[in-house]
């Protein structure tokens, strides 16, 4: 993880993209935002880019590969599981067995998005706020 890193935000749907862009010029967050519609997507940058994302938004239903199944993916690379990117799951999904899966694969939060954008604002700083305070094995303190 790198606090001046990217956000990486895997979302299929244009509009949730647009919320989040906003949220997050609204709240003078500086990380860039670096989309993706689909796991397969993100996975093949995360495996061959040298940065050090800040932090991973991921939907749970998205065409090619879900959101549970790219969880699994960096799971299964040792050089993704270095990084130890922070991966949070934003979805519209609430259904009870699906959030047990999320948190068998070990994921760091599982957020419901919420319909109200002051609301969802809200919910992005806290995400935010809690990952810049957060000790983490690849920041040099």
């Amino acid at each position: 993880m790198s606090l001046k890193g990217p956000i990486i935000a895997i979302e299929d749907d244009a509009d949730d993209q647009f919320l989040l862009i906003t949220a997050v010029a609204e709240l003078k967050i500086p990380n860039r935002i670096v989309f993706f519609e689909n796991g397969l997507e993100a996975l093949g940058y995360l495996e061959s880019t040298q940065e050090q994302p800040f932090l991973i938004l991921c939907d749970i239903n998205m065409p090619v590969m879900n959101g549970l199944e790219l969880r699994e993916q960096i799971d299964q690379n040792e050089y993704l599981k270095k990084k130890s990117i922070p991966f949070v799951f934003l979805s519209t999904a609430d259904n009870p067995n699906i959030i047990e899966a999320a948190y068998h694969s070990k994921i760091q939060g599982f957020y419901k998005k919420l319909s109200n954008f002051k609301d969802y604002k809200k919910q992005i700083r806290i995400i935010v706020d809690y990952w810049e305070h957060c000790l983490h094995p690849n920041v040099k303190y």
